[in-house]
């Protein structure tokens, strides 16, 4: 993707992140990392593309709550995860790991 010099990067990744297939990605690889922070930051950015207003009408959660979930200390439900990822065109699987079998 070749963004001009002068978009910047937030500005692009906003963007992208509105495509459901695009944050799914997003999300999958900063979940590939294992670390719960880092998938807390992911998933805050997947709702500030949509706009955090919009997503807590969707997700019909109240606005601290959702704020208070996704701040850099929060804890989320799995419930309030599901609702979020909902309310922006996305859904929770779960899918077989992949192993190297010369490590099994």
């Amino acid at each position: 993707m070749n963004a001009p010099r002068d978009k910047s990067y937030a500005d692009s990744l906003n963007k992208a992140l509105t495509d459901p297939a695009e944050a799914a990605a997003y999300l999958d690889a900063v979940m590939e990392l294992g670390e719960p922070a880092a998938v807390l930051v992911a998933l805050r950015q997947v709702v500030k593309a949509h706009g955090m207003a919009e997503v807590t009408r969707r997700a019909e959660l109240g606005d601290k709550s959702l704020f208070k979930a996704l701040n850099e200390n929060g804890n989320p439900t799995l419930d309030t995860v599901n609702k979020v990822l909902h309310a922006v065109g996305l859904r929770l699987s779960v899918a077989p790991a992949v192993h190297d079998t010369e490590h099994a």
